[in-house]
């Protein structure tokens, strides 16, 4: 692997044949370039080879500080007409910027006259500060102190409470009973000791209280004084947290093929998320198209592939090739290929178009139909052909159509309809008590060795990365499938599988299948999670449920075209 210090990288050995790319990859959703995986292979024999730096991507037995990483390859021609290939990694790698043989980062956080050592050592003073004042001997005591005396306080109090509210009782009875046996002067002294007691009931409970308070205040006092002090520490390190982020975000200036120039500030002023997200600028992508503009090379295909152990929420397989990010390198890359001529973008295509549904049940009430793959099941921002939209044409003069449940855009097969706001409230009611039972063919990229099992991984969405989703055992929805192999085929190293949710979280059944706590086989043609394929192969082949209105057990099943 040959290299010059413009970070080029010549093809060893280059291909007697090849054709090159017509056109830039749509990075968000492509098929690697033939040259794009040869230069891959290439850096990855590298990777495997190389002991010039120590970074544990957990392919060992070690298993501290495991940290996978994306690596990207960027296919390009230099200003002698000469095809090679420029490399990247997401981040930092053995905790440097700076690895020979990678381009550089766009702007260097840790070089020696960088302003960001200087104002993180300051933070780090105050992060060293909140530390030893959080953890310091009196604040704890002060905590510890307060919190047994508000126990035995409150243990107290409740039993004085308890006590004063029997003396009550008593008091109440003494008056019932001795109205009628007592002479009136006697029953007026009585009165008059019955509410003397009662005031002195009274003064006790203030009394206690009061006590309490006393030796309480004081200590709550010294503690509030400490907990000013941790505030206002907290609120100077946010501020210059704050602003060191602004800082380093308008170091950081993309340019495009024209060599027009934006900081990170102006990108995504433009976007929904109106300031950058934390690590935005690092990936691989951007840092490729950026060294390859300001160096004069000529861009002709890109691909990034995962290295390492899977991480713990997101999916992802060693050596496996992923598109660019949505939340963080979008916005960068919109810039940085203006003006060239990239792929056609699959999701401003109706991949349903020219593909029937079929309706297999229409009673006036629901509606169940067979959704192809490829056809959305509601209309998007793009594309309006839907389930949704096709209903609606079909029954002009009915009050719905109205969607009870969705399938994803790629998934075909059994979807209900309801036709009258009544019957969906039912039906939307059904599904949120689980009294509707589906399942779902696939066909699963390797090979299953036991025969049925039960996943339960907990998901959320990607904030950063829509519509993939995370498994997050903190705050992710439970999520549970149960699943059992039909047949094996050994050729293909593939498995057709019976999935049933439990639950109906969004891609629960890819990423139950993909992710390495689940069946770690992603299903085949899941572009999101596994590869790329003619379509993929999940299937809703049966529905079972009461109608709404009749009670009727109904049943159907359509059976999947793979």
């Amino acid at each position: 692997m040959t290299k010059n210090k413009t970070c080029f990288t010549s093809f060893n050995p280059l291909p007697k044949s090849y054709s090159l790319p017509e056109r830039f990859t749509f990075p968000f959703f492509y098929q690697p370039h033939p040259l794009c995986v040869l230069a891959a292979e290439q850096l990855q024999q590298v990777l495997e080879q190389q002991q010039e730096w120590q970074h544990n991507f957990g392919l060992t037995d070690d298993p501290n500080n495991i940290i996978g990483k994306m690596f990207g390859v960027l296919l390009v021609k230099n200003a002698n007409g000469e095809l090679g290939f420029i490399s990247a990694f997401s981040g930092k790698l053995a905790k440097k910027n700076h690895i020979k043989g990678f381009v550089p980062p766009v702007f260097d956080l840790l070089s020696n006259n960088s302003f960001f050592l200087t104002e993180q050592a300051e933070i780090n003073q105050l992060n060293s500060r909140i530390e030893q004042l959080e953890s310091s001997d009196r604040r704890h005591i002060l905590i510890s102190q307060l919190t047994l005396i508000h126990e035995q306080w409150q243990l107290e109090e409740s039993n004085l409470r308890t006590e004063l509210i029997h003396n009550r009782k008593t008091r109440k009875q003494q008056r019932q009973l001795s109205q009628k046996e007592l002479a009136e002067n006697q029953y007026q002294a009585l009165l008059k000791t019955l509410a003397e007691q009662s005031v002195y009931d009274k003064w006790r409970l203030n009394e206690l209280n009061q006590n309490w308070q006393s030796k309480a205040s004081e200590l709550q006092q010294e503690l509030d004084e400490l907990e000013s002090e941790l505030m206002t520490i907290r609120q100077v390190r946010k501020s210059t947290s704050s602003k060191l982020q602004e800082k380093i975000f308008e170091q950081y200036g993309f340019v495009n093929c024209a060599l027009e120039k934006k900081s990170l500030l102006d990108i995504f002023a433009e976007t929904s998320l109106e300031t950058p997200p934390a690590g935005a600028g690092e990936c691989a992508a951007p840092k490729l198209l950026q060294y390859a503009f300001i160096n004069k090379l000529t861009p002709l295909a890109m691909a990034e592939f995962w290295w390492g152990a899977s991480p713990k929420s997101e999916v992802r397989k060693h050596k496996q090739f992923y598109p660019a990010c949505i939340g963080k390198c979008q916005p960068i890359l919109h810039h940085m290929l203006d003006g060239m001529a990239l792929d056609d973008n699959p999701f401003l295509e109706n991949q349903g178009a020219n593909k029937a549904m079929d309706i297999l049940f229409d009673d006036g009430q629901i509606l169940v139909v067979n959704k192809p793959s490829g056809l959305l099941s509601v209309p998007g921002k793009e594309v309006e052909d839907s389930v949704y939209q096709r209903i609606k044409l079909l029954y002009p003069h009915a009050r719905g159509p109205l969607i009870v449940h969705r399938l994803d855009m790629a998934t075909s097969g059994l979807m209900v309809l309801a036709l009258t706001p009544q019957v969906n409230k039912l039906m939307q009611k059904l599904f949120i008590q689980r009294e509707i039972d589906k399942e779902y063919i696939a066909i699963i990229d390797g090979l299953i060795d036991a025969k049925r099992g039960e996943i339960e991984l907990p998901l959320c969405g990607d904030f950063y990365d829509r519509p993939r989703q995370l498994v997050n055992f903190k705050d992710g929805k439970p999520a549970k499938t149960s699943w059992q192999v039909i047949e094996h085929y050994p050729s293909k190293n593939q498995t057709k599988v019976r999935l049933k949710p439990y639950t109906g979280r969004t891609h629960q059944l890819r990423v139950h299948c993909a992710h390495d706590q689940g069946l770690n086989m992603p299903i085949v043609g899941d572009d999101l999670y596994g590869t790329t394929s003619n379509r993929l192969h999940l299937h809703a082949q049966t529905l079972k449920f009461k109608h709404p209105i009749s009670n009727k057990l109904m049943e159907f099943k359509a059976e999947a075209e793979f």
